[in-house]
């Protein structure tokens, strides 16, 4: 697997693994997996609200499903959410 740059030409992706890893060596940041940065990515954008379905499609999951299995732990106030949103709709025709 390849990745292309912006001049259009071809990168080995251990390329751009070694180059990561002299970054980390030479700022003294911790020393993390390539891998974990596409996490890293996922779970700021599910912080931030973003809908899983386009998450998982920025992703590449060939569907929500999976994105969902594997961020699903990050999500633990969404019921929370919807219970809140059910008791303001009761309220507001109760009225």
């Amino acid at each position: 697997m390849s990745c292309l740059f912006n001049t259009g030409t071809l990168q080995d992706p251990r390329n751009v693994v070694r180059v990561m890893k002299r970054l980390i060596k030479s700022t003294k940041v911790s020393n993390i997996r390539f891998h974990d940065i596409r996490h890293t990515h996922a779970s700021i954008l599910i912080s931030e609200g973003v809908d899983i379905v386009k998450i998982s499609k920025r992703l590449g999951h060939a569907n929500p499903k999976i994105t969902f299995e594997f961020y699903a732990h990050l999500l633990p106030n969404a019921d929370n959410d919807i219970a809140d949103i059910f008791h303001q709709a009761i309220q507001s025709n109760t009225k």
